[in-house]
């Protein structure tokens, strides 16, 4: 397995054992993956650490999911996002698209294939990468 702990997540979520479910399964993989239960405390961990990637549910206590990639984005212009939602019919506001988010960022819970969102992981930190070039 190819060492990707040069990757850092963060997923955001209110449930605690979809934080710790995601967040060991992504460390499994090699991945550098951290997890908050709200978006305050995911700003909050942003400030001290870099992260390559957020996975972010839509529905939290307080600032929603939404406000979150925003806020970040604005605070973080090379932090890319993936939204994680239990809402079937949720579509990308215009804001997230214009922030560059496109249909394949959204995956509905439970993610049955769990490589898909690994390999839009190393896709959106790929993106990252370059922009940091």
């Amino acid at each position: 397995m190819k060492d990707f702990s040069t990757i850092h997540v963060l997923v955001i979520d209110d449930e605690p054992a979809i934080c710790l479910s995601l967040t060991a399964f992504l460390e499994d993989y090699g991945f550098n993956a951290s997890s908050a239960e709200s978006a305050e405390e995911a700003l909050d961990l942003m400030k001290n650490n870099v992260y390559d990637v957020c996975i972010v549910d839509l529905r939290l206590p307080g600032m929603s999911g939404e406000d979150l990639i925003l806020q970040a984005h604005e605070r973080y212009p090379a932090q890319r996002h993936i939204i994680y939602t239990g809402s079937i019919s949720y579509n990308l506001s215009d804001k997230l698209l214009a922030l560059g988010m496109r249909p394949e960022h959204v995956f509905l819970k439970p993610i049955r294939v769990l490589t898909l969102l690994v390999k839009c992981i190393k896709a959106l930190a790929s993106e990252v990468e370059e922009d940091a070039v």
